[in-house]
């Protein structure tokens, strides 16, 4: 017997560290599994997975790898990249010993109507790793499980592919992994990145939707999270819907709606079944519980100015996590009728859109697991959710503002104020929150309305506003002036087609950028900045007066004042992933050049921070010409982003105001 085990011990220390990894797949247990391991696409039904096998790769090697998201597993990232099996492993080329690659089903509401079924067309899960011993008792708590689901996004053909081929390419996979980690960064729940691999295997991609395709090469994405369960993995139980006629492909299996959700609430809400012996309480704190998780992920985005781009009910994580990164965008000039995805022509995801398709999803999610949660109970829990995000909303612009002693009424419209003097001023949303802090309390025998403290303030905002010829080019209509005539008759002359092919939110938005482009039309560069002055030394006044209600009853207001500064300075991110820095990491390593998107990560691993010397060569210069955005590799609702080729290039901070060509990017 001790031969056996001491033979065991040399074998095992023979292993690689990502040989090791203990494997245990408890999900593949749970919940049924597709008897059928046929690996065409196909209508899979009274299954929750599909066995599958990744598709290998030419020549994996690694891009980069996030020494935080692999420390979760127990990994280091030097035994990852020294490991000479390393990329083969984590892009599913090889797989890891009780590695049991499958494919999730799941089905989802795409832009508001139902699309049947879905599943991980790209995504292929490997396993459950359990989490280290020594795991900090806080990510325990996140993550309940004592496990870690690991996928590879863009390893090959699942029978939920549709009609794609199940790969990546470094564009959307560098996206990806920079983001994940990003949002993790800047403190917001999200499923995380490992590492990103790419390859000498290559996929046609019509970038530019031009009749022009060329070869890319094939990449992976590692992701982590405790589950990728989503709003729409219950919805493969759903009935014929009344608009699109399509249903789930396991309606009538009740049973095994139940058994999912009984696996999600024991798995990940603990303390929820120990506390509930009654199921229909039980179901109800559940949904309590995500719709709770899901205002304040919401509020959160708001407050950095993410849009997330497809809020469709499959992107949706049961766990209140952010999920899929696609189409999405951090603003830069605000607005709060952004769009980050291009295709989405109604708005329907907008940034100011965002908390109430989130709360239309949790309807979608209730509906999905009814009888198990009584629909009266689910509507009185979606009436809590819009009085709770605005509580986690104010909360958080609190702490950006700096407001941090006393909670006055008036605060909401000192927030609205600021969103709106940001708007009308075209200013950057990231760069602006982040001055706020150098504007500072009055002090003892200083006036709320000092002049001179209010020009000072004044000139430092000033700086992140939007020019007049930024304003014109923000301001143009998107749609054509031919198809907007056409329409404003038709809603006249037959309102029933004009609903058809169009509706009156959409032309609404097109008639106020066109009243707004003729008023800029008709202004100076010297007008608007007089404009600008006046509308921000307005507020600035209002903030002051409240700031130094902030210092009523403290003897020490240096104290309160460097408190402030420490709050807001670690509250409002200096850097965030802009789109032209994603952009220029994109055409780095499409150049063979991998340490552009080793850097970003380094940058943004510490968004808080001020990091000397750390510019970016951003290229200037482009093509010439605007072309039209990308396309992704088939899958409906995941983007990629415009590609330029290099030209000259000037050194750009990472924190600075994107640069003119930012605007052309375009992601759909």
């Amino acid at each position: 017997m001790l031969l056996i085990i001491s033979a065991c011990q040399r074998r095992d220390k023979l292993r690689s560290p990502l040989e090791r990894l203990p494997f245990d797949n408890v999900v593949l247990r749970k919940l049924p599994l597709d008897p059928s391991e046929d690996p065409g696409v196909r209508t899979v039904r009274g299954a929750c997975f599909s066995r599958v096998q990744p598709q290998p790769l030419k020549n994996p090697r690694f891009v980069a790898v996030s020494s935080g998201a692999l420390a979760l597993l127990g990994l280091s990232e030097e035994e990852v990249e020294k490991d000479p099996l390393g990329a083969e492993y984590l892009s599913g080329s090889r797989l890891m010993p009780g590695s049991e690659p499958a494919a999730h089903c799941y089905c989802g509401h795409q832009f508001g109507q139902f699309a049947g079924q879905l599943g991980d067309g790209a995504a292929c899960y490997l396993g459950e790793v359990k989490a280290p011993a020594d795991q900090s008792p806080e990510l325990l708590k996140e993550n309940p499980s004592g496990r870690w689901e690991i996928q590879v996004k863009g390893a090959g053909l699942t029978p939920y592919s549709r009609q794609a081929d199940g790969r990546k390419v470094l564009r959307s996979s560098i996206r990806e992994f920079l983001c994940s980690e990003a949002v993790f960064a800047l403190g917001m729940p999200t499923t995380r990145a490992g590492s990103i691999v790419t390859s000498d295997s290559q996929v046609m991609r019509d970038v530019f939707y031009s009749g022009n395709p060329r070869m890319e090469r094939c990449s992976v994405v590692l992701r982590i999270a405790p589950t990728f369960i989503r709003f729409g993995s219950f919805e493969i139980f759903k009935q014929a819907d009344e608009f699109t006629g399509r249903q789930g492909p396991s309606y009538g299996r009740d049973e095994i709606r139940t058994q999912m959700l009984d696996y999600v609430i024991e798995t990940f809400y603990p303390e929820i079944q120990q506390n509930h012996s009654d199921p229909v309480e039980r179901n109800t704190a559940f949904f309590r519980e995500v719709m709770l998780r899901t205002a304040r992920l919401v509020a959160q985005w708001q407050c950095v100015g993410f849009c997330h781009g497809v809020l469709n009910t499959d992107n949706m994580s049961i766990l209140g996590l952010t999920l899929d990164y696609g189409p999405f965008g951090f603003m830069d000039r605000f607005d709060p009728d952004f769009i980050c995805n291009a295709s989405d022509n109604s708005g329907r995801y907008s940034y100011q859109a965002q908390p109430a398709i989130c709360r239309w999803n949790l309807a979608r999610l209730a509906e999905a697991l009814s009888p198990d949660l009584p629909s009266e109970r689910a509507q009185a829990v979606l009436d809590e959710y819009l009085p709770l995000y605005n509580t986690f909303y104010l909360q958080n612009m609190r702490r950006k503002l700096g407001l941090l002693r006393k909670e006055e009424p008036e605060d909401e419209v000192l927030i609205t104020n600021f969103m709106q003097t940001m708007h009308n001023t075209g200013a950057d949303f990231t760069n602006t929150f982040r001055s706020l802090s150098q504007i500072s309390c009055p002090v003892e025998g200083e006036a709320a309305d000092d002049t001179e403290a209010i020009k000072q303030a004044t000139e430092l905002l000033l700086q992140q506003c939007a020019s007049l010829q930024e304003l014109k080019a923000a301001s143009r209509p998107t749609m054509d002036p031919r198809e907007l005539a056409m329409l404003l008759s038709m809603a006249q002359s037959n309102p029933m087609l004009f609903n058809i092919l169009s509706d009156r939110k959409t032309v609404a938005r097109q008639l106020e950028k066109l009243s707004r482009l003729k008023e800029l039309l008709e202004t100076t560069e010297e007008e608007l900045k007089a404009k600008q002055t006046e509308d921000w030394a307005c507020w600035i006044k209002q903030y002051r007066q409240r700031l130094a209600r902030e210092c009523e009853g403290v003897s020490d207001v240096k104290m309160v004042q460097e408190e402030r500064v420490q709050v807001m300075d670690s509250t409002n991110p200096c850097v965030v992933l802009r789109n032209y820095i994603a952009q220029n990491a994109i055409e780095a390593a499409e150049n063979g050049d991998f340490s552009e998107v080793q850097r970003v990560l380094k940058v943004l691993e510490k968004p808080f921070c001020v990091q000397e010397g750390l510019e970016q060569l951003a290229w200037v210069g482009r093509r010439g010409m605007e072309e039209p955005g990308e396309r992704d590799e088939g899958e409906q609702g995941e983007p990629e982003e415009d590609g330029r080729g290099a030209g000259n290039r000037v050194l750009v901070p990472y924190d600075s105001k994107p640069p003119a060509w930012a605007n052309e990017i375009c992601v759909t």
